[in-house]
């Protein structure tokens, strides 16, 4: 079975991904594209139109990360 991620978070086409390893947290982030065939992709490469999102992603994950270390 795959590792499942702790927690995602997502706005527009931007996703941040949190993952929990021995009570250490880490975040990926990425964003959503459409290939020229139709196929669905992430890449880890912004737009400037993606920066708000990207922020705000963060945002969240940090808020949770925080609740779920002041909670143990």
């Amino acid at each position: 079975m795959a590792n499942q991620p702790a927690q995602k978070f997502k706005i527009g086409l931007v996703t941040a991904t949190v993952w929990q390893n021995d009570g250490f947290y880490s975040v990926d982030m990425s964003r959503s594209y459409k290939t020229d065939t139709g196929e669905w992709r992430n890449t880890g490469s912004f737009h400037h139109s993606d920066l708000l999102n990207l922020a705000k992603c963060a945002e969240r994950a940090e808020i949770w990360i925080g609740r779920q270390i002041t909670s143990k």
